[in-house]
């Protein structure tokens, strides 16, 4: 009996280990996916102008595409920042501004899929977004941070234009949710000279 029941809690605690890796692993294969779909529909936007689908009945479309190679990132923006949205990849904060634009344009995505890589970038790394209009804007890091978002606001304008790109913190965490946020904030370098800050949060190497 002692045997059958120690076999019978291994069989429960492999089952269920083997559910939770397959559920993370849908997670992050419905991402690569969409990826790969709005790849295709960010071309076809590119090529004509008007905003399309990713696939029929999406109620999100690709607006932005957004690269930082010393990331090795290249993933496209949605509209919409809706839970939905978020599920398929970073999307675009409607109301804020847009990229290169006057003003703070804000992105979001989920801390253990696209934005993973956040925790990661440095002062004065470069990040590229390209516009439905097919313009390359190129922005520099200045500063990361950990904000509570019950008391933290994030500016909508700013002096020159900006790109802050949030998730939620810390990175490993086990329950999803929680108030505190990791923020990094980009100013546009193109067409306003280089000069860029150098302070990050002190907190960044809690999170490697």
């Amino acid at each position: 009996m002692r045997r059958r029941a120690v076999y019978i809690l291994s069989c429960a605690l492999l089952g269920g280990g083997i559910w939770q890796l397959s559920g993370a692993t849908y997670i992050h294969a419905k991402a690569g996916l969409a990826q790969v779909m709005l790849r295709a529909a960010w071309g076809q936007s590119l090529a004509d102008g008007p905003p399309r689908p990713p696939w029929p009945g999406a109620d999100t479309w690709p607006v932005a595409r957004l690269r930082i190679v010393s990331a090795k990132i290249d993933a496209l923006v949605l509209a919409n920042a809706s839970g939905h949205a978020l599920a398929f990849g970073p999307t675009h904060v409607a109301g804020s501004a847009d990229p290169g634009a006057a003003g703070n344009s804000i992105i979001i995505a989920h801390r253990d899929t696209h934005f993973r890589f956040l925790g990661y970038l440095n002062p004065g790394d470069r990040i590229t977004v390209q516009t439905r209009d097919g313009i390359e804007h190129r922005f520099a890091v200045t500063a990361a941070y950990v904000a509570d978002s019950r008391t933290t606001l994030i500016e909508d304008e700013t002096p020159r234009p900006r790109l802050t790109l949030v998730t939620c913190y810390p990175f490993d965490a086990i329950q999803p949710g929680g108030p505190l946020r990791y923020i990094v904030e980009a100013d546009l370098v193109n067409g306003f000279g280089n000069s860029i800050g150098t302070e990050m949060a002190a907190v960044r190497p809690d999170i490697l």
